[in-house]
């Protein structure tokens, strides 16, 4: 029989973001705790992997789909934020600004890491631009390489749409330091000043 302390700790190895210390350090808090806790760890996985499935609209993680906010009716439907991930998302709603409707694409496109666009919710999109009467289509996708290079691509694919095709701001952070940033930042910053 596998030795049930490794095995959880070669399953918390699996997560993000967790190396082989933390994994022991969660392995052996958990086992700290009484079984009920434990139980209800148990219990709170099991409803995830029984309970959540992808949005059939937006790709979002609900335990309906279509999720709350494809049926939310004072949502704005013609405006669309395409975003990486369902934190990405939830980080935009925490700011109440946003009123329109979402879709996640789960991942970015990276070649080197053997992400294409059939890797990630790129067709979905499409189809729903294709069947809704879209007029600006938000990219929210991080300012990284993939972000970027993903950002591209997906408005080459909209642009002929004639759907309008905008992408978050960039530049200085607040509280931000101009000696700790970095040139692209800076650069950023620059070129995406406006008027006061």
């Amino acid at each position: 029989m596998a030795d049930p302390i490794a095995q959880l700790v070669n399953e918390l190895c699996k997560l993000p973001g967790i190396g082989d210390k933390t994994a022991h350090r969660l392995t052996f808090h958990i086992l700290k705790k009484p079984k009920e806790e434990i139980y209800k760890l148990i219990s709170a996985l099991n409803s995830v992997a029984d309970n959540i499935l992808k949005c059939e609209i937006c790709c979002n993680l609900s335990s309906d789909s279509p999720c709350s906010l494809c049926t939310d009716n004072t949502r704005i439907a013609d405006v669309l934020c395409v975003v990486e991930s369902v934190s990405d998302l939830k980080a935009i709603e925490r700011i109440h600004e946003f009123r329109g409707r979402y879709h996640i694409l789960h991942g970015l496109l990276s070649p080197l890491d053997g992400v294409g666009p059939n890797d990630i919710h790129i067709k979905e999109l499409l189809q729903r631009l294709a069947e809704n009467h879209i007029k600006e289509v938000i990219i929210a996708t991080n300012p990284t390489i993939e972000g970027e290079a993903t950002a591209m691509y997906l408005s080459k694919l909209i642009r002929p749409l004639e759907i309008r095709v905008t992408r978050l701001a960039t530049g200085l952070p607040v509280g931000g330091e101009l000696d700790y940033l970095d040139q692209v930042t800076i650069t950023r910053a620059f070129k995406e000043r406006k008027d006061l």
